[in-house]
């Protein structure tokens, strides 16, 4: 596996796999053993440069490029995936400490993602307009937007990365992507090398290993692309808002999420459980969507804890490459640090600690607190770990006012006996995606994905990728002649 590292511990330029010409290197390492598994010297503005200049290129005979001729590359693309699904399961394990489970339900969704993108080379459709103007047609083009930049995450590099480069592509825009730095493989040259593989022609996509210490904003404020995807936290989401905005650049932001999942009284107690538990740990908690908050109507509360903290207890967290593994390490040891802190924080409140993991390294164990005020931080914030909050309520009304009590609007679930009660409960918060009597973390290849408030601007998946990744544009045709005033 350290070779498989070795062999793509490199930039994707215009085709050309080449060393970086920064003056420093990106270290990349297991998180589980501090292992190193690559060294990477960074890419420098002028590359970044080069990257969007061959992209802008080689985007021209694309879009012209017949769809069904495009789409033979996406075809490929999922038989290589599908031909190296173990090798690229043991690049997740090993680059971002995720365990086999995590890295099984990430390649199965990139699956179905590149599935999508067969389709979607075929979904740009023009319309012919009426016109109040005697002998005026009007014709309304779909056409891509030309160049795109996409910034991913560390926690789901792999399929965060592919959601917006495949669609970008396939309708017939050039990419540059810019993977997070502690997952430059997996959520960078791994994908340009599946596309490179699969005919991709050069200049189309480049990935571009480097740190905003070294470029600055210089990513966003090229003038090359015309849109920005970037997945993230909010805080950096809405650094690439704002410079966006200044250049009448289209940003499309996935950002990060305080979700709640809820249980009413009428609930069935056990299933919750398992729902909580999977949506608060699922890849150690490094999820936007995961359940941050556990709220409880109090009718159920005490039987509900006791059932949580008791499966809580029996998670075992440890080496990711054991298939029984279920808590990984986090991705560093920043984030590490961050965890360990927001249980002090939380004791030092006033909270109970029902369950308190311990730490070694980067491998953080299940933590489970109740007892916060209500005016605590903590419960308004994204807590990206196993940390689960545990937060009693009385009624719907307190239930509703609890859930958007915070910055955030991504996901949530709410669990009840009656499906219509819980769909009117949903319909009452402001959030982007809920779901009843299931977990809160989802993502579906044809269904809109996207954030409320300070969770994100704009949709992916399905037909909003055509809104994320391509522009109209009208041209009229006189067929008569049009009358001047002068």
């Amino acid at each position: 596996m350290s070779s498989y590292f070795t062999d793509l511990a490199q930039q994707y330029i215009d085709g050309e796999w080449r060393s970086g010409t920064g003056s420093w290197d990106i270290i990349d390492f297991d998180p589980y053993n501090d292992e190193k598994l690559a060294s990477i010297t960074i890419a420098t503005v002028d590359e970044v440069d080069q990257a969007y200049r061959a992209a802008a290129r080689a985007q021209k005979d694309w879009a012209a490029t017949n769809p069904y001729t495009r789409r033979a590359v996406f075809e490929k693309a999922l038989r290589l995936v599908e031909e190296r699904e173990e090798e690229i399961a043991g690049a997740i394990v090993a680059e971002l400490g995720g365990t086999r489970l995590k890295a099984a339900f990430e390649l199965h969704l990139a699956k179905e993602f590149l599935r999508e993108s067969v389709h979607l080379a075929l979904a740009p459709e023009g319309r012919i307009i009426p016109s109040p103007v005697d002998g005026k047609e009007n014709r309304v083009y779909r056409v891509p937007v030309g160049v795109v930049g996409v910034i991913s995450p560390f926690n789901f590099p792999f399929l965060l990365s592919l959601k917006s480069i495949a669609p970008a592509l396939a309708l017939g825009n050039g990419v540059v992507l810019k993977p997070h730095q502690n997952t430059p493989v997996v959520g960078g040259s791994l994908i340009a090398k599946i596309f490179e593989d699969a005919g991709l022609p050069a200049g189309l996509l480049n990935v571009v290993i480097t740190d905003i210490a070294e470029i600055g904003d210089a990513f966003i404020e090229h003038p090359v692309p015309k849109v920005i995807s970037f997945t993230g936290s909010d805080q950096v989401g809405r650094h690439v808002a704002t410079v966006c905005a200044s250049l009448f650049k289209r940003a499309v932001l996935e950002l990060g999420g305080n979700s709640a999942l809820v249980v009413l009284d009428d609930a069935d107690v056990d299933y919750a459980v398992d729902a909580a538990v999977f949506s608060r740990y699922v890849h150690q908690g490094q999820v936007c969507m995961a359940a941050n908050r556990v709220l409880v109507d109090r009718a159920v509360a005490d039987e509900f804890t006791e059932k949580f903290v008791a499966k809580v207890r029996t998670l075992k967290a440890g080496d990711p490459r054991d298939p029984e593994t279920v808590i990984g390490p986090v991705i560093n040891a920043r984030q590490a640090d961050a965890l360990t802190g927001v249980v002090e924080q939380a004791l030092s409140e006033g909270a109970t600690v029902l369950v308190r993991g311990g730490r070694s390294n980067n491998l953080v164990e299940p933590s489970v607190v109740t007892g916060l005020p209500a005016d605590s931080a903590l419960l308004r914030q994204e807590v990206f770990g196993p940390v689960a909050f545990l937060v009693p309520f009385d009624g719907e009304e307190e239930a509703v006012r609890l859930v958007n009590d915070t910055p955030y609007g991504l996901s949530g679930a709410v669990h009840t006996g009656d499906v219509e009660r819980g769909v009117r409960f949903a319909k009452r918060i402001d959030t982007g995606m809920f779901h009843v009597n299931d977990g809160t973390v989802h993502d579906e290849p044809i269904v809109p994905f996207g954030g409320e408030k300070h969770s994100g601007v704009g949709r992916l998946n399905g037909d909003t990728m055509l809104d994320a990744f391509t522009t109209t544009k009208w041209i009229s045709v006189q067929h008569g002649r049009s009358g001047f005033p002068f």
